[in-house]
């Protein structure tokens, strides 16, 4: 009987800080940044390309990688869309 009251008072602490964690990971969900990938570092297609890690030249305009929410307009040359 012990056992199973100490087991039930972690699983309840794990669910609730796992769901009081749950809303600050949806507001830092990642961003596109375009323009400040070196070459063949992108993280997905590109206009010119059909999949990551094929980008042609660093800074390719179309060619983006995910950057936490609000630092890819802290770099110069970084945009959240396509040039």
């Amino acid at each position: 009987m012990k056992m199973n009251t100490l087991t039930a008072s972690a699983v309840s602490a794990l669910v609730a800080f796992g769901l009081g964690a749950a809303p600050a990971m949806a507001e830092d969900k990642p961003e596109k940044c375009y323009g400040i990938v070196k070459a063949a570092k992108n993280d997905c297609q590109t206009t010119n390309n059909a999949c990551a890690s094929h980008s042609g030249s660093d800074n390719q305009g179309d060619a983006w990688i995910y950057l936490p929410k609000g630092t890819c307009e802290k770099i110069v040359g970084g945009g959240l869309a396509a040039k």
